[in-house]
């Protein structure tokens, strides 16, 4: 008499394929450290160059570079790797070997997810150790901003992952997907107060902005990293984290249904 023994389910499936993913991501000692090492440099860059203290805050401008950057870098190991990861896997054929086993898109997603989960949480801590050694960066001491940052981080990850994934299915390789993560994602940081303060950009710039999870992201940061007198610097002259929240949210919603729309496992010329 034989027992049959029961399949491993999405979650395990999802959970065992992230534990490869990260191998895998740490092996790539180059790439690594080209993904720490960019928004660290472009901190301690920016930071040098705008010194200034901010009227009436105390905060000099290097320390809102830094609550920003470290929203850049977030978006950074989950958008932008995961578009390049994901159409890489489909360009090498990794995908194509994977679709003819028993595991389903959905645990793919998850190991993926983990991965970037984990490169955003160490990407994080870069940025911080930089902030606070270079300039100055406070950490929040009241539980209810680590709260903030922790929701922000959440939906931040998953909703820019999701893109990222929906992203690559767009592009024809992964040369297409490196451009058109990196285009996307610069560009946003300009118009999104990364950069240049959100307070001294065009209107209509950051009207469109608006509609990206990048404003969002860093804005939620800066209220967790600046004092609350630093608010009057956003272009509402609040932190509006009701509102982050219901956009970075919303913004989950459509990356997940974007990936379902666009997502293949093999290229077109397959």
């Amino acid at each position: 008499m034989s027992t049959a023994t029961a399949l491993p389910g999405t979650l395990s499936i999802g959970l065992a394929r992230g534990a490869a993913e990260l191998r895998q991501f740490f092996r790539q000692k180059e790439f690594v450290i080209f993904t720490f090492s960019l928004p660290a440099f472009l901190l301690v860059l920016l930071g040098s160059i705008f010194g200034e203290t901010l009227p009436g805050t105390g905060v000099t401008s290097s320390q809102v570079f830094a609550a920003s950057m470290v929203g850049a870098g977030i978006i950074s190991t989950s958008f932008v790797s995961m578009g390049t990861g994901v159409a890489l896997d489909r360009e090498d054929g990794t995908l194509k070997r994977l679709r003819g086993t028993p595991m389903p898109a959905t645990s793919y997603f998850i190991g993926k997810l983990i991965l970037v989960a984990v490169a955003s949480v160490a990407e994080v801590i870069v940025m911080l150790v930089v902030g606070v050694l270079l300039f100055d960066v406070r950490l929040p001491s009241d539980p209810v901003d680590w709260l903030t940052f922790a929701w922000v981080f959440g939906l931040g990850v998953i909703g820019c992952g999701l893109l990222g994934i929906a992203v690559s299915g767009a592009a024809k390789g992964v040369n297409g997907a490196s451009a058109a993560t990196q285009i996307v994602f610069l560009g946003l940081q300009f118009t999104s107060g990364v950069f240049v303060m959100i307070s001294q950009l065009p209107a209509a710039m950051t009207a469109v902005s608006s509609l990206f999870p990048v404003k969002w992201i860093c804005q939620g940061l800066r209220s967790v990293f600046l004092p609350d007198e630093m608010a009057a610097y956003e272009m509402a002259g609040k932190w509006e984290l009701g509102l982050t929240a219901g956009v970075l949210s919303a913004w989950c919603v459509a990356g997940l249904v974007l990936c379902l729309v666009t997502f293949r496992w093999s290229n077109r010329s397959n």
